[in-house]
């Protein structure tokens, strides 16, 4: 049975789908082992688990474990990936890799050193759904692509005292469009690769204790694509998440994020679908919609475990962890300078 740590519990997925590992024996891991900073938030999500609480980071590294799971506030990801790395262990590393670039270039120097195994983990990139998106661009099927948006939304302002919460402390993980937007972001650079510029606007919409919960970025690729990412953190309701207009039909996917599954839905809607010129009608892709995003999330578990044990290779390295970081810090430049920018401009640096 491979043995798993986890490093911090302040990013909530763990809780989700590390409790399917003991109902499927057969993916061979487990949580055995959590260390928190906060020793009562140890204590407790260690008893849900099962697992022992640790009270150093060193005691954790030193128990036997295989791997860890980093999902602590971002702002100690470097540090905790650092130390896991010279241990030798596997590493997930939860989003986004860090606060600034100089922690992430800290981060990726430490994996290649030690030469550990090492992912992030997103949800976008195991989801079905977009796995059928990202094969029907890549087949070429549909032809080239002229623009792409994704809308990635989540409803925090209907979430009680979040503006409480470690996500809005800027020493601790910037802000929610830094957080979260990285999701899209990444999944974005999954599917086309790093862009050439961006423009955006970054703004409060709704709770000045929630900075930034409102955004538009759009992406410009040397082909002539764009690609837009829409992210707004105060939304209520939504439907439709992924666009893709193509040379030869388009793809539409509903569903994709919290705002989107919330609701009820009509009968028998497609999840996911595309139109392909010379058709008569749309094909529906068959792959159903999670009826909660929480299924979304737990639905990591068998990918996470596969990556541990070695079944299949990294979801996204610490490189590509880097360069999303890279892309969402570009985004602020461009919301500062009031321009487009390039995404290589080394005045990211300065956040």
């Amino acid at each position: 049975m491979y043995n798993i740590g986890v490093l911090g519990f302040a990013h909530g997925h763990v809780m989700s789908y590390a409790p399917q590992w003991a109902l499927h024996p057969e993916w061979g891991v487990q949580v055995v082992a959590g260390w928190d900073h906060d020793a009562a938030r140890a204590e407790d999500k260690c008893q849900t688990l099962q697992a022992t609480a640790y009270p150093t980071v060193e005691a954790l590294l030193d128990s036997g474990v295989d791997g860890v799971i980093i999902s602590s506030e971002t702002v100690y990801h470097a540090e905790l990936v650092e130390r896991a790395a010279a241990a030798g262990k596997d590493i997930l590393c939860y989003k986004p890799l860090a606060l600034t670039m100089a922690e992430a270039d800290r981060i990726v120097h430490a994996v290649e050193q030690h030469g550990v195994r090492f992912s992030m983990g997103w949800q976008m990139r195991t989801d079905p759904q977009n796995e059928k998106i990202k094969e029907l661009i890549d087949s070429g099927e549909l032809g080239r692509v002229f623009q792409f948006r994704r809308r990635h939304c989540l409803g925090t302002h209907l979430w009680g005292d979040f503006a409480g919460t470690w996500h809005n402390q800027k020493e601790l993980n910037r802000d929610i469009f830094a957080d979260d937007s990285a999701h899209a972001i990444n999944w974005m650079q999954h599917l086309f690769g790093m862009p050439q510029e961006v423009i955006a606007r970054i703004t409060t919409a709704h709770n000045p204790a929630v900075p930034n919960d409102n955004g538009v970025a759009v992406f410009s690729y040397p082909n002539g694509m764009l690609a837009e990412i829409s992210c707004n953190f105060a939304c209520s309701a939504a439907e439709i998440t992924t666009e893709v207009y193509l040379e030869k039909g388009a793809i539409a996917q509903y569903f994709g994020d919290g705002p989107a599954t919330r609701l009820p839905r009509v009968p028998g809607m497609p999840g996911l679908k595309w139109f392909k010129e010379g058709d008569a009608d749309w094909t529906d892709s068959g792959i159903p919609s999670p009826k909660a995003h929480g299924e979304r999330i737990v639905a990591q578990a068998q990918p996470i475990a596969d990556f541990f044990t070695g079944r299949r290779g990294t979801l996204c390295s610490a490189q590509e962890g880097r360069d999303t970081l890279r892309l969402v810090l570009a985004c602020y430049l461009s919301e500062r300078e009031g321009a487009r920018v390039s995404v290589y401009d080394d005045r990211v640096y300065e956040f």
